[in-house]
């Protein structure tokens, strides 16, 4: 059987590099195309404040994460579910820049950039010059986004 993981982070912003932390991870476990049922889903405190522009994207307040695990705390969970299976989120960069970035501060080897597959860059090749964002792809292929109203790692 073919194992893949859907993962999906929210964040406090766009840039680890400029303090930006994950507070959200989720992963759906796919084998041969279907979803198993098997889940990762962690809230994370992510040591700062959520910026009100961060909030209006996913809604994850302050509130909602302050007593959360810290990233190390969920990490070793987080690595077992992934275990060597491909990565699969849509571009990709993004949440890969988080989950490495997130690794490295503790000190521990992330997984390989070849191991992540990226939805975004194979829709523009598939779609080249339409939009291809998750909601414009939902639209394009008949998948209702009714509990699709703020951004969340597994929903999305």
């Amino acid at each position: 059987m073919a194992r893949e993981i859907v993962l999906d982070t929210e964040t406090t912003g766009f840039d680890p590099k400029t303090g930006d932390r994950l507070i959200e991870v989720g992963c759906i476990e796919i084998e041969d195309l279907l979803p198993t049922g098997r889940t990762f889903h962690r809230f994370i405190n992510p040591e700062r404040l959520i910026p009100p522009d961060a909030i209006k994207v996913h809604g994850i307040t302050d509130d909602k994460v302050k007593d959360a695990p810290k990233f190390h705390e969920v990490v070793d969970d987080l690595m077992e579910f992934l275990g060597d299976a491909p990565l699969i989120a849509h571009n990709a960069n993004f949440d890969r820049n988080f989950i490495d970035f997130e690794i490295g501060r503790i000190g521990r080897k992330p997984p390989p950039q070849d191991r992540w597959i990226d939805t975004l860059a194979l829709a523009q090749k598939r779609f080249p010059g339409m939009a291809n964002s998750l909601d414009a792809l939902c639209k394009r292929y008949k998948i209702s986004l009714v509990e699709r109203t703020l951004h969340g790692a597994l929903i999305d």
